[in-house]
């Protein structure tokens, strides 16, 4: 999976092979049917795999944080981060809308839901102001797409600028946690 992470990443799924992905795995092209019954099976299969290990590895480095608001900003930067590591999972995720939709609505509901949950966390603990769920789903929908919109923007140069981290920073303090 890995191998296939690399391939996607660099080439996009349009132009991901089953000989390109055998080949940086370093096996032989018959030992990817073992696995996978064809490459849309493989497509498939990746944005989950990949984005678990994105969730995971946010998760471990905001454990220590300890309010709705530290945990917030730690999330973000650690994604900023995951990002700069890992330049191949915004082509991943995004592409996966039209070559795997259904990994990808999969992936989408599945970040929400977590997303939802934390700050749920965060509204219980009186962090966050009382909302209603549905509103608590649009406020993670506005956050993630900050999120997407300052990768969008920064990715190609491989940083995210110290203004941006502080921008978001700011508006989740000074809006979402202001109290």
């Amino acid at each position: 999976m890995a191998a296939a992470a690399r391939v996607v990443g660099r080439y996009g799924y349009a132009a991901t092979s089953i000989a390109r992905v055998t080949e940086e795995a370093g096996v032989a092209h018959g030992t990817f049917y073992n696995y996978f019954e064809d490459r849309q099976a493989l497509f498939d299969s990746l944005l989950p795999e990949v984005g678990r290990a994105m969730t995971d590895d946010i998760v471990a480095q905001i454990a220590d944080a300890s309010s709705g608001l530290e945990r917030e900003v730690a999330r973000f930067r650690a994604y900023c981060r995951y990002l700069q590591q890992n330049p191949g999972f915004y082509r991943i995720l995004y592409e996966a809308e039209v070559f795997a939709p259904k990994a990808h609505e999969a992936h989408i509901q599945r970040i929400t839901e977590g997303y939802v949950r934390s700050l749920s966390r965060a509204m219980e603990a009186g962090d966050i102001p009382e909302m209603p769920a549905d509103e608590l789903e649009a406020v993670v929908t506005v956050l993630l797409g900050a999120r997407a919109y300052i990768a969008m923007r920064y990715i190609k140069s491989g940083t995210v600028p110290q203004a941006a981290l502080d921008a978001y920073t700011r508006l989740v303090s000074k809006g979402l946690f202001e109290r």
